[in-house]
């Protein structure tokens, strides 16, 4: 079936030589069909790539203002920011918002996708729950097959061929390294038990590699004899703190700790106030802003990126998409700024 024409019930019908009544009935109704027609039936949509309309059949994609929102995990203060500035922007080109959290689950990811290409969305800006070269979503012949824009806004499918706005991340952890090996490891106090420890992501992500690269190319060209110590994870809290305190417990106090993102630093601050640490021990760092902190009077260095503008720029950039389908797709990127 070419992609350029939607999959109707009347193409199923024909695929499966049944009436339109009995594949509308299998797909809408499946309590009135007999289990080995139904199964048949939903086999040839899938086949076929059907999509069922939740709107009213005479919809036309062009005329659709809803513009849809996955993100693996509104925990994180930063797509919070993300996604006020999409929401804003969005409503001053008078389209509405339908926003997805899919807590880091694939099948809720999954889901979402699938409700939004039903609903006919005019775009789609998406954050998946993984950026590892080895997460291949089956919906993403979905989206290629569909004429829906995509903009992928942070973390990104491998190879997906899709627009984006990502953070520049060997540039964050570049100087991350360079702030440590100014204030956290000068070299007139420099010995051969130095140790930073960084606590990341999950081990294949690409955001998690591309900031630990970072560090790793700028102690290189120093010629640093600094251990670094890797703790993989994922990008939440509480697996930050619990590693972070077995880290402490067995191989004592580093003489820095960098966090890759904002959960993970908070995780970390909270691992070292469980375990009785002076903060004057040791360097903290971490990439994006930690809200608040300075309420208790705590200051973290951080690599702080524009999560407004980010978000901001996904849009405009969907927008381009939406007006001009043949538009070739497009990675902007935003560097941040250190912030002490």
């Amino acid at each position: 079936m070419p992609a350029s024409r939607k999959v109707t019930i009347a193409d199923i019908a024909r695929h499966v030589g049944m009436t339109n009544i009995t594949v509308s009935r299998a797909l809408n109704r499946p309590e009135m069909v007999r289990p080995a027609t139904r199964e048949r039936i939903e086999q040839a949509a899938l086949e076929l790539g059907y999509v069922p309309n939740a709107f009213a059949r005479g919809l036309k994609r062009s005329d659709s203002r809803l513009i849809g929102v996955v993100t693996a995990s509104l925990d994180n203060p930063f797509y919070a920011e993300m996604i006020k500035a999409i929401s804003r922007h969005a409503k001053q080109h008078d389209y509405a918002i339908m926003l997805f959290d899919t807590d880091g689950d694939p099948h809720l990811e999954a889901m979402a996708i699938e409700t939004l290409l039903s609903y006919q969305a005019a775009g789609l800006i998406l954050s998946p729950v993984s950026d590892e070269p080895d997460y291949r979503p089956d919906y993403l012949a979905r989206l290629r097959a569909s004429d829906i824009a995509v903009v992928q806004l942070d973390r990104t499918l491998h190879d997906s061929g899709f627009s984006a706005v990502v953070l520049d991340n060997p540039w964050a952890g570049e100087r991350v390294a360079r702030y440590l090996l100014t204030h956290a490891f000068p070299f007139e106090r420099r010995t051969r038990e130095d140790r930073l420890l960084v606590v990341a992501g999950p081990e294949h992500s690409r955001i998690s590699r591309e900031r630990l690269e970072g560090v790793q190319t700028v102690l290189g060209e120093q010629g640093s004899d600094i251990s670094i110590d890797v703790l993989w994870g994922d990008y939440t809290l509480a697996p930050a703190v619990e590693q972070v305190l077995g880290y402490l417990n067995d191989h004592g106090v580093p003489r820095a700790i960098f966090g890759l993102n904002q959960l993970i630093t908070l995780g970390a601050l909270k691992a070292l106030r469980e375990a009785g640490i002076d903060r004057g021990q040791l360097s903290v760092v971490g990439i994006d802003r930690l809200p608040y902190l300075d309420i208790f009077d705590i200051t973290v260095p951080c690599v702080v990126h524009d999560g407004y503008r980010a978000g901001a720029q996904a849009l405009e950039q969907l927008l381009v998409q939406m007006r001009d389908p043949q538009a070739g797709p497009c990675t902007l990127t935003v560097r941040g700024e250190l912030v002490t």
